[in-house]
């Protein structure tokens, strides 16, 4: 005789993926690596220091394109 097997049904498959996704997701968090709180602050700070040197270095550029096209404006003028 020839056995057959029987197909699980699709919410039964549908629950173990989930059940086998939820075990997979546990063991990957559990692989994190928090930084310190020393780090956290030291790159914070680097961040808001190259925040400020961006800005004041489009801030120039501002005021240089601004001049030169008054320049031209009042050449044109």
């Amino acid at each position: 005789m020839a056995e057959t097997t029987k197909k699980e049904n699709g919410f039964v498959r549908f629950i173990k993926r989930a059940g086998k996704f939820f075990k997979d997701c546990k063991g990957e968090i559990k692989k994190i690596v928090w930084p310190t709180p020393k780090t956290v602050f030291k790159n914070v700070g680097v961040v808001l220091v190259t925040i400020i040197i961006l800005a004041l270095f489009i801030f120039l550029l501002d005021t240089v394109f601004m001049n030169l096209l008054g320049l031209v404006m009042e050449v044109a003028g």
